[in-house]
């Protein structure tokens, strides 16, 4: 049964990849920096080669995801634009994902495009969880340095006051949800009573118990509104739970990094001395059980959409929530509270939407999965800052705009681009 429970379009990224050759119109080059804090990422720059050296850049990340060579990229070259996928430190690893860390590479990116490049002006494409983060850069990119953020929701320092850190010139959000850790309190099944057990539940607040109103996958379940109102409240409830042990596990080792540095500690006893070196150094990593469980995923009238059954890691949410992967499974402290907790998260596009002035495309997929056109796309559109702010909504598409059926590999894809280049164009000419 666990070998059909994962979406292959998920989580292989099989559609955040070119869909048709490109090599006959643009020039490739690796790209290799090193950022502020010593830390080495690597993308891809493409340019058309009808236009080696472009003066407009449109640049993609994500969090985790590679985007060094997105979908939206050959229609981007065809029309003049220099394209860049940045990956960045924590590609392929959540493990540790640092949002205010994932800015040093941002802007290392976006320093070597103006500086070594020659471009004049760098467009973002937030893709997915690169919505938030793009508006999470543009927003501390935007601050004067003295008023950027000093640390992480960890504690830990970040000197982002000590770089350099353009802003884009114009954005493109693209079936985009609004912040990882919003996604969470979204997911995160309630239910689960010790996060020590988690197999222990309470079954009034269990989304896939029937008395709860839940029917059979992959029948739609409509739920009553005070269950919902109560799931809602004890999601947020199981949140700040998972805070306190990550602000607890992060004081311990800030008091042992204390004791390490105390005068005399050389003459401690051994014994002590190595206690407190091993609490100093110990990077401990939650576990956090059954994400699985959005109420969205099996009630299609809460925020009613296109969308099929299920979510884009699975079509069986019920069973998925019990298995390995899902999101925000496993994390440090650090990373939990920077990242995946919607509580203290700064990635969050209600915090930072409203830095964005720069004009600004939103793009909603009808069918996705996980992005809804309240919860996330309407969100974004009433936060943004900016006046010169177009959606452009396509009912019948998937989160990567994959194609539906017999449709040519790049038929989504071009959908979407024969809308966003001619504004892209209107904005910023190649």
């Amino acid at each position: 049964m666990s070998s059909r429970l994962l979406s292959a379009t998920y989580w292989r990224a099989s559609w955040v990849r070119f869909r048709e050759p490109v090599r006959e119109f643009a020039n490739c080059e690796p790209v290799l920096l090193n950022t502020h804090d010593g830390v080495q990422v690597r993308g891809l720059h493409w340019t058309p080669r009808n236009n080696p050296r472009p003066k407009v850049a449109v640049i993609a990340a994500h969090p985790r995801v590679d985007f060094s060579q997105h979908y939206a990229f050959p229609a981007l070259l065809r029309a003049g634009y220099a394209c860049v996928g940045a990956n960045l430190r924590s590609l392929n690893n959540d493990l540790n994902c640092v949002h205010e860390q994932l800015l040093i590479d941002l802007a290392a990116y976006v320093n070597w495009l103006r500086n070594d490049c020659g471009v004049e002006k760098v467009v973002w494409l937030g893709n997915s969880g690169g919505g938030s983060l793009g508006c999470f850069y543009q927003q501390q990119a935007k601050a004067a340095p003295s008023a950027r953020l000093k640390r992480t929701p960890a504690g830990r320092p970040v000197p982002l006051a000590d770089i350099a850190m353009p802003p884009f010139d114009a954005m493109m959000i693209t079936a985009a949800h609004i912040g990882q850790g919003l996604v969470l309190n979204e997911t995160i099944d309630p239910s689960v009573v010790d996060e020590n057990k988690p197999l222990l539940t309470d079954a009034s607040l269990d989304m896939y118990n029937p008395e709860n109103g839940y029917r059979d996958a992959p029948q739609w379940t409509h739920y009553d509104p005070e269950f919902l109102r109560r799931y809602r409240a004890k999601q947020l409830e199981r949140i700040a739970r998972i805070d306190a042990i990550a602000h607890a596990l992060i004081a311990e080792r800030g008091r042992a990094e204390d004791l390490c540095n105390w005068p005399g500690f050389e003459n401690a006893p051994l014994a002590q001395q190595r206690a407190a070196m091993q609490q100093a150094t110990f990077v401990p990593v939650i576990t956090t059980y059954r994400t699985m469980a959005n109420p969205h995923y099996v009630d299609n009238t809460i925020d009613p959409s296109e969308r099929g059954y299920g979510s884009l890691l699975s079509d069986r949410p019920d069973i998925m929530n019990f298995q390995l992967l899902g999101f925000g499974r496993l994390q440090t402290p650090d990373a939990w509270l920077s990242t995946w907790s919607g509580l203290s998260s700064n990635a969050s596009i209600p915090k930072t939407a409203a830095s964005v002035t720069e004009p600004v495309a939103v793009v909603h997929a009808g069918r996705d999965l996980d992005v809804y056109p309240n919860t996330h796309t309407k969100v974004i559109l009433d936060t943004l800052g900016s006046r010169d702010k177009t959606v452009f909504s396509f009912p019948h598409r998937l989160h990567y705009f994959e194609p539906d059926g017999d449709e040519p590999q790049n038929a989504g894809a071009l959908e979407q681009m024969a809308k966003l280049v001619p504004w892209l164009q209107e904005r910023c000419a190649p």
